[in-house]
């Protein structure tokens, strides 16, 4: 009997757990791993200032450079993963996060600093975003694929809230080298997981995804022709004819704006202008991370259950009205004011994502984790522009309260943009698709 034969009876005879859980924990280990780099900017930024007098919008150019990379990986990995598998291409951007962020450590230009933070860690981190997460959850669930999602999106801040407040100690008191240091050894303590337990799909175990009907059979769809590039320039050719693709672009590029871009390397150099110690600020950044795994978690589970449109229309409004309150909220000290905002702000910091995979999937089917890298990219060059901007903007009117209430009018922005959608969902995970792999049959306006 070959692997196409069998179908899904067979695994769900067993008791043992479904090695789908066990993907998802490596994956989950993966994401954190790579999570150390994407603390260390907001944390580096004020020792790298002061010891190479770079201003601020040289270093977060560097950031920016990050974030546009991180972004435009994503949909190209998620075509070599198609190819090459899960395993080769994390295994090998474990190793580029490892080496770009030690490299810096023997810099003296800032051209070192954009060419190891913003080329090798960004292309490093773009294989590991939300395009792996995508991939993994649609090949791996049926059942609880909406959970899952969302307790792997919230890899990112578990990450950041266990290593921010260390990296931030390590920046302090024994030199921003050493931060950088530790965060290349993270990344690397992570390979031999990769190797060891994270499968490409389910069929190379002679299962199916957690959750399947039974009769689904074993084996996999075929695997796309061509080269992973076109691949990834063919998804974007298709999706781009559709209007609910440029409304989740120009939402999710409002959600990069607001997080990633501004918040996340903003934040702690702004409460800094205002007396606040950097270890109290980082700490306040890594309760984001506490509240952020609850949010992400509980809107995975929602998105089960809940049209995805009014949970993004309802978390992008929240989100404009907290940061509209947030520069009458800096201070020298840590207030209960400040803490409400990390609360709000925390719970719904990536609570987006799994609603936006899955009006991806909905619209796009079996190809939505490519099409998704896209619609990611977009979160990460609008985070690049925050980053960018709010370092100007810091710069040229030495404070960063402007940047704050254009981010908030972007979020309300972004609401609209989300009730505008309109998709149906696929009656299946697989949709019938033609040789060059287009949908046929589009359901996406």
């Amino acid at each position: 009997m070959t692997l196409t034969d069998r179908s899904a009876d067979a695994p769900s005879t067993t008791r043992r757990l479904h090695p789908a859980w066990w993907v998802a924990v490596v994956t989950f280990l993966t994401i954190i791993g790579a999570a150390g780099f994407r603390s260390t900017p907001g944390v580096l930024m004020t020792p790298l200032h002061e010891e190479f007098g770079w201003p601020m919008g040289v270093i977060g150019g560097a950031v920016s450079v990050n974030l546009v990379l991180f972004g435009l990986a994503a949909p190209f990995s998620a075509a070599l993963m198609e190819r090459l598998g899960i395993q080769r291409v994390i295994a090998v951007a474990l190793l580029l996060v490892s080496v770009g962020s030690l490299l810096p450590i023997w810099m003296t230009s800032s051209w070192q600093l954009v060419l190891c933070w913003g080329i090798v860690v960004g292309l490093g981190t773009g294989a590991m975003s939300m395009g792996l997460v995508a991939t993994v959850a649609g090949r791996w669930f049926v059942a609880r694929r909406g959970l899952v999602t969302g307790v792997l999106t919230a890899a990112g801040a578990t990450g950041q809230l266990i290593f921010l407040p260390g990296l931030a100690w390590l920046a302090e008191h024994q030199g921003w080298r050493s931060a950088a240091v530790a965060t290349a050894a993270m990344a690397l303590t992570v390979v031999p997981l990769v190797l060891w337990k994270l499968h490409d799909h389910p069929s190379v175990l002679g299962l199916t995804a957690y959750g399947a009907a039974d009769g689904t059979p074993v084996g996999r769809p075929p695997q796309p022709a061509g080269n992973p590039v076109h691949l990834a320039v063919t998804t974007l050719r298709d999706a781009a004819r559709t209007r609910v693709f440029w409304l989740l672009v120009g939402s999710f590029a409002v959600c990069g704006m607001s997080t990633n871009g501004l918040v996340g390397t903003h934040f702690i150099p702004a409460a800094h202008d205002h007396g606040m110690p950097t270890t109290t600020a980082a700490g306040l950044l890594a309760l984001v991370g506490v509240f952020d795994i609850v949010g992400t978690v509980f809107s995975g589970w929602l998105t089960d259950r809940v049209d995805a449109r009014i949970l993004l229309a309802a978390y992008y409004t929240l989100r404009g009205g907290s940061l509209f309150l947030l520069p009458s909220l800096f201070s020298d000290h840590m207030h209960v004011n400040m803490l409400a905002f990390i609360l709000f702000y925390g719970l719904d910091w990536v609570a987006t994502v799994p609603p936006t995979i899955a009006l991806c999937r909905s619209a796009f089917g079996e190809r939505a984790p490519i099409v998704f890298g896209w619609v990611f990219a977009s979160h990460q060059l609008g985070a690049a522009v925050a980053a960018v901007g709010a370092g100007l903007v810091r710069d040229q009117l030495g404070t960063y309260d402007l940047a704050w209430y254009v981010a908030g009018a972007l979020c309300l922005a972004a609401t609209a943009m989300c009730v505008s959608i309109r998709t149906a969902r696929l009656p299946d995970a697989s949709p019938r698709r033609t040789d060059s792999g287009a949908r046929e049959g589009a359901t996406a306006e």
